[in-house]
């Protein structure tokens, strides 16, 4: 998920020595090398938006707001809030537009708060995510994982809570080895991201795992057991960009199961599934053409002796007519 990023580990071991007391280390370098050179988009720094502040948050805000009145503290310090808005959200909570916002925030931030979240107002920007982009994607899994098929997808930004983010999904049909687990009868590899950190625990609790198991993957090739992962070699990852992600706890190790987050991920999913069942049944149709063609190879002697013998040709036309049915084998709607 860094692709821009080389990374150079150094390995020392130790092992005791020829004489007692003394040790000696083996120095061994590992390096992941970056798979492209130029560095992702700078992000702009917004404004909190109001229908993703808490109710905490918001009485912190406002006692330690520069602003005088109420009306300038929500247009100034709130993205999407204009002084027309402000307005509304002070009358609709029953305020004082000119009242002065510590004084609010100590007995009538609750009013206040119902107010905002009652309240239409623009979305937030979303200048302020970093997308790893689908080039980026695609460069990072071709570098790591050898397959045969590679498709990234990178969703339109959209907003929970009032807190933009954005989700990117990248999958690698991988080539099947002896010694991986990656093959017809293993889980899918699922690799999950946030912010372009690694999620490694917590699976289970996780909206990207719950998002992945509510896909109908037979439906685009893949077995897949009731209420489990699919199966087969195939390598998914889903990365989550947002100014705030709901983790589940302070450990940071799954995202939280909001319906919003779950319907994008599922809708990338889903697209790139589709995309994968096309491969899939290209790949099934010419393995279909190849086992036929085959078959027909392996008759053409056979058809060609018994044109011989009906017909009582002699070598070379039985020869001639093996020739001919090969190069009829050859031809395709293209030749004329």
């Amino acid at each position: 998920m860094n692709p821009h990023v080389s990374f150079h580990y150094r390995v020392t071991l130790r092992k005791a020595g020829k004489d007692e007391g003394t040790d000696e280390s083996d120095v061994s370098a590992i390096t992941y090398t970056r798979a492209i050179k130029h560095l992702p988009p700078e992000t702009d720094e917004i404004k909190p938006h109001p229908h993703g502040v808490e109710l905490g948050i918001l009485m912190q805000m406002l006692k330690s707001t520069e602003a005088r009145t109420l009306r300038s503290a929500l247009s100034h310090d709130f993205s999407r809030v204009s002084d027309r808005a402000a307005l509304e959200i002070c009358e609709r909570a029953g305020l004082n537009p000119k009242a002065r916002p510590t004084s609010i925030a100590h007995r009538e931030s609750e009013a206040l708060y119902n107010a905002i979240q009652d309240t239409k107002l623009m979305r937030p920007p979303t200048d302020c995510l970093a997308p790893i982009g689908e080039a980026e994607i695609e460069a990072g899994l071709r570098k790591e994982i050898e397959a045969d098929f590679y498709t990234t997808l990178t969703r339109a930004p959209t907003i929970y809570r009032g807190n933009p983010f954005l989700i990117e999904i990248g999958m690698a049909y991988a080539k099947p080895k002896a010694d991986d687990d990656l093959n017809q009868e293993s889980p899918v590899r699922v690799l999950r991201f946030a912010n372009r950190v690694p999620l490694l625990y917590m699976a289970g609790a996780c909206s990207i795992t719950r998002a992945v198991t509510g896909v109908n993957w037979k439906a685009y090739g893949l077995g897949q057991p009731r209420g489990s992962l699919p199966v087969g070699p195939l390598v998914m990852m889903v990365h989550i960009a947002s100014v705030w992600v709901p983790f589940t706890s302070e450990s940071k190790d799954a995202v939280a199961n909001y319906p919003e987050i779950i319907q994008e991920i599922t809708l990338g999913l889903q697209e790139c599934g589709r995309r994968l069942s096309t491969y899939l049944s290209r790949k099934q149709r010419a393995a279909e053409a190849e086992r036929k063609r085959n078959y027909i190879e392996m008759y053409i002697p056979h058809l060609a002796r018994g044109l011989k013998d009906i017909l009582v040709l002699n070598e070379k036309a039985e020869d001639k007519v093996v020739t001919d049915l090969k190069g009829m084998l050859e031809r395709t709607h293209l030749d004329v």
